[in-house]
């Protein structure tokens, strides 16, 4: 059972940038995609970005241009590097993975990380 674990969010002023990071107990070359989600209160978990094992990325049209996912299977570990950070960036920030099964997919969760925008 890997562990994500999220680390490197905070409170911010808006314009600022943070670079999440999400480190694995294990190796993360067999995930065939990563991702990063966000909750705001009151809100569902949406998705900001993903990757795959191929490093193809996908991004929520709210951050195209200023979110930045990356990922390190030397250290096993992804990123998000978030520029330009607005008051309703402001969420729970979840660490996602996933290995594509023939039948069910393993997903894993991380306990997340808070970010806070202020204006």
């Amino acid at each position: 059972q890997v562990q994500l674990v999220e680390s490197g969010g905070g409170l911010v002023q808006a314009g600022e940038s943070l670079r999440l990071s999400c480190a694995a107990s294990g190796s993360i070359s067999g995930f065939n995609r990563m991702g990063w989600y966000r909750q705001a209160p009151g809100k569902q978990r949406e998705s900001v970005a993903t990757i795959t094992s191929g490093g193809t990325t996908n991004y929520a049209d709210s951050v195209k241009g200023r979110f930045a996912i990356s990922r390190d299977n030397a250290k096993n570990t992804m990123y998000l590097q978030m520029n330009g950070l607005q008051p309703d960036d402001t969420a729970v920030y979840y660490c996602n993975a996933r290995i594509v099964r023939a039948i069910v997919d393993d997903i894993y969760w991380g306990k997340g990380t808070q970010v806070t925008v202020s204006s």
